[in-house]
């Protein structure tokens, strides 16, 4: 025989998708992590972007500067002037030395000194060498930084390429990196008329920008005064050190804290996963054994089912689906058996009535073979017919949605059916029960077939001219309808087995067959589908004797 070539795989052969796979990193973890780890991102690139603290210390840098600059200023204004045809007049031998003598307490600083026509009077960089050689002092170089400082001024820089800068109030500021490191401050020269009136008048806006060499200068002007007569401007120019090494204490601060933040919010992401997203998948490996058939006693781990979280109302809420699930399969394989089982008696009836009709030729045996052969074809099609209701009716319940429904009615309909179709000898039904009030939630035709099978047995079980009592009443949250009769009663072994599918105890005297026995497993069916208890007992007297049955159904309030 060909090898037709079927898959190897069992869930391939059983139409059924594999299990789910375990992933090092699930999409839930990743989920996670990027919702926890956003938040102290942002926060991070926030407080890198600290332009509104730098502006604050360059606007203090300003201010001190410009003090000092005055001071400067108003000390060459007396000691290095002299009067001219009452005009005062700057002494430039006078000055240079004074404004080195001034700046010499601050090494980061170079002052300039211009006369009120823009040339460069003194500079206190500029120094007199031996044999009269004029010296230019070098400026002092940056400060060394290390690794780390490098990374995370370059990492800042990159940053703030991509964001919008605004620009500082009252400060001119340049950026250019190309600009010569020796070049501290805008010219100031006789070209520049302009500037020159509004460095005499105080007017020129600070200046700050930040060299090749990463320097951050800031330079200010100061007119010198002598009375209210100009005589040079005072142009102070700083390394601001101190705020480049503030705003890197801060980047290095917040980045530190960033740092743990990230390591803590990544531990909790991985346990949150551990706690969520493990759990899911070991949920979903147990529905997918479930699937092919693996499990029936319960495959979800213990562990889920022990937990008091939502998990855990998941992991039981699957394993008791799958033991429910497990318990239909099982009552349908009993209700197939059954099926079978109750089939084969009339159908063997049947065949055994055939064959022995072919043998024999009397007409009055045939006649009687050929009725018993139509009683067991009404009793297959009645088995037939209840065997499909009761089938029906769990499929119905589920699809169906319950309303509130009122059983006073349906009670009083059913005694007053009984009342126009009775005869002489018949039972008499009598009903104890309100007119309307007695709601539930159910499905009303269901309901009709419960009460309607309840008071047909009660009515088969009673003695001629017997009584059925019905009676109906609230009971707190629930509903109750007994139903009582005056027969014999049922015997104490049966009280639960008559309940179940094609069980049959009928009144002596009674043909066989007449019932298929599932019309008390239909019942309940009905009643607990719909959330409510059917239970059965025998009514006795006060001897003790059994004098009918009773059947007790609660049905929850609408």
């Amino acid at each position: 025989m060909p090898d037709v070539g079927l898959p190897s795989d069992p869930a391939a052969q059983t139409g059924a998708a594999p299990p789910p796979r375990r992933r090092w990193v699930s999409p839930l973890l990743r989920r996670i992590l990027l919702l926890n780890i956003l938040p102290p991102a942002l926060l991070a690139a926030a407080m890198l972007y600290l332009d509104q603290y730098q502006n604050g210390l360059l606007a203090a840098e300003v201010e001190a500067m410009r003090t000092q600059a005055r001071i400067y200023a108003g000390g060459i204004a007396e000691a290095a002037t002299r009067m001219q045809d009452d005009r005062a007049v700057l002494v430039p031998e006078i000055a240079r030395p004074l404004l080195r003598r001034l700046v010499d307490p601050s090494p980061n600083t170079q002052a300039r000194l211009f006369d009120n026509t823009g040339l460069v009077v003194a500079d206190s960089r500029v120094r007199e060498g031996a044999g009269g050689a004029v010296v230019t002092e070098p400026l002092a170089p940056p400060e060394p930084r290390g690794a780390f400082s490098l990374t995370v001024a370059g990492l800042y820089d990159r940053l703030l390429s991509l964001l919008p800068r605004g620009s500082r109030p009252d400060v001119e500021v340049d950026v250019n990196p190309d600009a010569p490191s020796f070049d501290w401050q805008p010219n100031l020269g006789p070209d520049r008329r302009e500037e020159l009136r509004l460095a005499l008048e105080g007017g020129v806006t600070p200046y700050i920008r930040r060299t090749a060499d990463g320097r951050l200068l800031v330079s200010v002007a100061e007119p010198a005064r002598r009375g209210n007569q100009p005589v040079g401007i005072v142009l102070l120019t700083r390394e601001a050190r101190e705020v480049d090494q503030r705003l890197f204490e801060i980047r290095a601060s917040v980045l530190g804290i960033f740092g743990v933040a990230l390591v803590v919010t990544v531990a909790l992401s991985f346990y949150l996963a551990q706690t969520l997203a493990s759990p899911i998948m070991q949920l979903a490996g147990s529905a997918a054994a479930m699937r092919q058939g693996e499990g029936r006693a319960g495959s979800v781990p213990p562990g889920l089912l022990r937990r008091e979280d939502e998990i855990g109302i998941l992991a039981r809420d699957l394993q008791s689906a799958a033991r429910a699930l497990w318990a239909r399969i099982d009552t349908n394989e009993r209700f197939a058996a059954d099926v079978a089982h109750e089939l084969r008696n009339p159908l063997t009836s049947v065949r055994s009535a055939i064959e022995t009709l072919r043998r024999i030729e009397n007409p009055e045996q045939q006649r009687r073979l050929l009725a018993i052969i139509a009683e067991d074809a009404v009793r297959m099609d009645r088995l037939i017919a209840d065997i499909s209701d009761s089938s029906r009716v769990d499929a119905e319940l589920s699809r169906t949605v319950a309303v509130p429904v009122d059983v006073a009615p349906i009670l009083a309909t059913l005694a007053e059916l009984h009342l126009a179709t009775r005869k002489p000898e018949d039972p008499e039904v009598l009903l104890e029960a309100p007119a309307e009030g007695l709601t539930v939630r159910g499905v009303e035709g269901r309901l009709v077939q419960v009460f309607r099978n309840l008071l047909g047995n009660a009515l088969s079980f009673s003695p001629a001219q017997g009584r059925v009592c019905v009676r109906a009443r609230p009971a707190g949250a629930m509903v109750e309808v007994v139903v009582e009769d005056e027969g014999p009663g049922i015997p104490e072994a049966k009280l639960e087995h008559i309940f179940e599918r094609f069980y049959s105890e009928r009144p002596s005297g009674e043909r066989f067959g007449q019932h298929s026995g599932l019309g008390l497993s239909i019942c309940r069916q009905i009643v607990e589908g719909l959330r409510g208890t059917i239970a059965a007992e025998n009514r006795r007297d006060a001897a003790g004797k059994v004098v009918g049955a009773r059947f007790i159904v609660r049905l929850p309030v609408a």
